[in-house]
C-alpha cells in the first residue's frame, strides 16, 4: 500500500495542475473568444459554413505608457479596409468583417475552423485618449492601434527637492 502512495500523490498532483492550466487558459481566452456572424448573401453551398455563426479568437494586448495607449489585435485573412473603430467614452470599438473567399470551386472540405463574418471587439481603456489624435496600421496580419492620452489623463512626474 505504501508504494502505491507516491503514485497516488503524482496523480493527484497531475491531475490538480492540469485542471489550473485549463482554468488559466479559459480565463485568458475568455475575452478573445468573438463571435463572426454571417451575411445573408453569404455562399451556403459549403456545409462548414453553411452550419451559423462562428465563433473565432481576436487575441489582443493593451499596454499603456506615459503618453499613449496601444492596441494590438491579431485579426489575420483581413485588409485594412475591413476594419471600423471608434471610442465611444471610455471605451475602444473595434468592428469588422472577415470574408470568405474560396480559391477553387472544385475543393472538398473536410475540416473548418476559421470564422468568418461581422465581427465587434470592445476594450474598456485604462485612461481617458484623444480620439481625434489616434492612428492605426495593420500590417502583418494584426491591427495596431495607437490612442494619444488625454491631456488630464497624461502622467507627469514632480521633482522632489532638499529644502
Amino acid at each position: 500500500m505504501a508504494i502505491l502512495d507516491p503514485l497516488r500523490r503524482g496523480a493527484e498532483g497531475l491531475m490538480e495542475s492540469l485542471g489550473e492550466g485549463w482554468e488559466r487558459l479559459r480565463e485568458r481566452s475568455a475575452s478573445a473568444l468573438t463571435r463572426f456572424r454571417r451575411r445573408k448573401d453569404d455562399d451556403d453551398s459549403l456545409p462548414a459554413v453553411a452550419a451559423g455563426d462562428g465563433w473565432g479568437l481576436l487575441a489582443a494586448d493593451v499596454a499603456e505608457t506615459d503618453d499613449e495607449v496601444i492596441v494590438r489585435i491579431e485579426a489575420p485573412g483581413m485588409d485594412e479596409d475591413d476594419f471600423s473603430i471608434s471610442v465611444e467614452s471610455d471605451t475602444l470599438v473595434v468592428r469588422g468583417e472577415k470574408r470568405f473567399e474560396r480559391e477553387t470551386q472544385e475543393a472538398e472540405y473536410h475540416l473548418f475552423e476559421s470564422a468568418y463574418g461581422a465581427f465587434e471587439r470592445r476594450f474598456v481603456l485604462p485612461c481617458a485618449v484623444d480620439a481625434d489624435g489616434a492612428k492605426a496600421k495593420y500590417r502583418r496580419g494584426v491591427l495596431t492601434i495607437r490612442l494619444p492620452r488625454a491631456e488630464r489623463a497624461k502622467r507627469r512626474r514632480i521633482l522632489v527637492k532638499s529644502a
